[in-house]
């Protein structure tokens, strides 16, 4: 079995984060989100991986490299404009052969991994196995219909009337009946080819397609809040460790993950958290479910529920939580009469002011 693995999006609900980086490789807990994908592969005994890979093919290349690191094999498959999920499978047919695949949305998130998964698809091996999950909106998502049995009766994209409260979640199994699927289907209106419209084909044609429920944790990590809400998630996990310099004026409570080189004084620090390698905290609090980056400085602060990503400079600015901190940015008080706010935002940023 093969995986193919979508990396090729633009981010548009991340931006301006993903004007200058892919959204597959924001930080959850200080670790790119595709490596957490990659890993459930590898852990699942998938070790042949294919990356479809858009305009930040090179971002993702330098990352990812040969995969050596994760155990895997990886090759690069471009795909000049993000066209769906079912173009995707298209242009990757050289790859995939005649071989049966996993396809994983590289921005997705499911605590436990994939094994059962994968397991259940050998042991029955229907046409298609997808992963469903029940949401409170499914006016948003894909939407599945099954039988008494638990098979796929009816799927369909974003309904106003939804059949059941089933998701589809970012994890597809196939055999290479899919092949024929996606070439058969038309781009939708959106004018993409839909993996919904491909698997519908195949129940359309008599074959098999089955679902797995999942009961545990998935997150598209598409947008701010669910970054955040991943974060928070993963490094409830962490394990504490002080690999850097604590002074003993500072307070370390709960889960706390301070990396080498990373220096903390007179500072109090509340995990779930952790502190990326050479950075630097002082006189601050860190919060809960926060995530602080590489190199980063953070001075007379506080800040908490955020991930905070590298380079970035937080000083002297009060309270700060729910936040997503891009890299290299500067945040610091005015020093001076009148008082007001100063500001250089990209396209698409958001921001809150008390008053």
């Amino acid at each position: 079995m093969k995986a193919l693995v979508l990396a090729g999006g633009t981010g548009s609900r991340l931006r301006p984060i993903t004007h200058t980086a892919a959204k597959q490789l924001v930080p959850v807990a200080n670790k790119p989100v595709l490596f957490y994908g990659i890993e459930s592969l590898v852990d699942a005994g998938i070790t042949d991986i294919g990356i479809i890979v858009g305009d930040t093919a090179a971002e993702i290349r330098a990352a990812v490299g040969d995969g050596g690191d994760f155990g895997a094999k990886v090759t690069y498959i471009p795909q000049d404009r993000p066209l769906g999920l079912a173009h995707a499978v298209l242009v990757a047919r050289e790859y995939l052969a005649d071989d049966d695949f996993v396809m994983y949305l590289g921005d997705n998130f499911i605590v436990g991994g994939i094994n059962d998964l994968v397991r259940k698809f050998h042991e029955r091996r229907p046409d298609a196995d997808i992963l469903l999950t029940h949401v409170d909106d499914p006016r948003v998502f894909g939407v599945a219909e099954l039988d008494d049995g638990g098979r796929v009766k009816r799927l369909e994209e974003k309904p106003e009337k939804p059949a059941s409260d089933l998701a589809l979640v970012g994890v597809y199994l196939f055999t290479p009946a899919v092949h024929d699927a996606v070439r058969a289907i038309s781009p939708s209106a959106r004018g993409e080819l839909e993996i919904v419209d491909a698997i519908q084909w195949l129940i359309d044609q008599g074959l098999t397609v089955r679902s797995t429920t999942i009961t545990g944790y998935w997150k598209d990590t598409g947008n701010v809040t669910d970054m955040l809400e991943v974060n928070r998630s993963v490094l409830e996990t962490v394990e504490p460790c002080m690999r850097g310099t604590v002074d003993a004026e500072t307070e370390i409570i709960g889960r706390v993950r301070i990396e080498p080189g990373a220096v903390v004084s007179q500072s109090r620090i509340v995990g779930p958290a952790v502190i990326g390698a050479g950075t630097t905290v002082t006189g601050s609090y860190i919060g809960p479910s926060t995530s602080v980056a590489d190199n980063c400085v953070i001075d007379g602060s506080e800040i908490e529920f955020s991930i905070v990503l590298e380079g970035a400079s937080i000083e002297g600015v009060g309270r700060i939580e729910a936040s997503l901190i891009g890299r290299m940015v500067q945040l610091t008080r005015a020093g001076r009469t009148p008082r007001a706010h100063r500001f250089i935002l990209g396209d698409h940023s958001k921001v809150q002011i008390t008053p």
